[in-house]
């Protein structure tokens, strides 16, 4: 396939996926409003590092705008569609339930129901490894149970999944939903844990870390996430579901105890009550993206913190 339309494309993933895109050859176009969620200035930024990779065609559109989305899809004629737009963040969610339900349910209906009628041939859904919630067995697999999301973000995710298979059964659209397992590398956000404790460890500031650090996530680097849904979207069936992450869960406190020693500074700590919302552990069962897609995590966390470590200190 070598049109795709990437939604979200100036954010820290989409902005990477479009890079690689572009080396690889696509027709790229790229649907974003710059959504306020954080500063502008840091997806005009991303903008600019992905046109140093090749052409594109932008679109500064909302995705819950069905008819400018038809404008665009009619202008682009898509083959696919990859769909990363959308309000992301745990905590932030249960202050703005109506944005984050407006933009990631309404805004991936939308988008679903203009490739159905642009005659979209495959369709990507970024989802997250917070659909699992607590009911989930470690390493999580695809068929676990995932009707008790513990955050709004969660259960939108959730949601966006349950749209996505519906479109796929009613309408033969080709759909893959990938759960992303917290991903970091250069250019995070700058509301993500990895690069605010990047920017607090090098000011000597305090670092919040909840509960007693023993919280676990499957840290999973930039260009293994690219990886994963390059491979997704070049696979075929109607409707599947990929964990896309590393496999292997770092608690929090070494997490920044890898963090400062590749920043080369000492690391104060000070400890929280963990909010709602807050899984306990992400761990990904990758069986079945190794199996169908061919997918392996190659990236280290120590490779990848020092690679990141290595940006931080020369973008701040």
């Amino acid at each position: 396939m070598d049109n795709i339309l990437l939604t979200g494309g100036a954010g820290f993933i989409g902005s990477h996926l479009a890079q690689r895109l572009l080396r690889e050859g696509k027709r790229l176009a790229i649907v974003d409003n710059l959504d306020e969620f954080y500063p502008a200035e840091f997806k005009r930024a991303n903008l600019e590092e992905v046109k140093a990779s090749g052409k594109f065609q932008y679109f500064p559109t909302d995705v819950r705008d069905g008819e400018k989305l038809r404008e665009v899809f009619a202008a682009f004629k898509p083959d696919a569609v990859i769909h990363l737009a959308a309000r992301p963040g745990v905590r932030p969610s249960f202050q703005q339930p109506e944005a984050y339900t407006s933009i990631n349910v309404l805004g991936t209906t939308q988008v679903l129901e203009t490739s159905r009628q642009c005659g979209v041939r495959r369709f990507v859904f970024a989802s997250s490894s917070s659909v699992y919630g607590h009911s989930s067995q470690a390493p999580f697999r695809e068929d676990a149970n995932i009707s008790h999301p513990l955050s709004i973000y969660a259960a939108t995710k959730v949601a966006g999944e349950a749209v996505a298979f519906t479109y796929s059964h009613a309408y033969g659209l080709s759909v893959a939903c990938l759960r992303l397992f917290t991903v970091y590398g250069p250019r995070q956000r700058p509301d993500l844990a990895i690069r605010k404790f990047a920017g607090m460890i090098l000011k000597g500031e305090e670092v919040p870390i909840f509960g007693d650090g023993s919280l676990e996530r499957d840290y999973t680097y930039i260009d293994d996430i690219v990886d994963g849904i390059l491979r997704a979207l070049d696979s075929s069936g109607s409707f599947d579901v990929y964990n896309i992450g590393n496999s292997h869960p770092v608690r929090i406190d070494k997490m920044v105890d890898t963090l400062a020693s590749a920043l080369h500074k000492p690391v104060r700590r000070k400890f929280i009550p963990t909010p709602a919302g807050e899984m306990l552990l992400t761990h990904a069962d990758l069986t079945k993206a190794r199996q169908v897609l061919g997918y392996s995590p190659q990236v280290s966390l120590e490779e990848g913190i020092r690679r990141f470590a290595e940006w931080m200190k020369s973008h701040g």
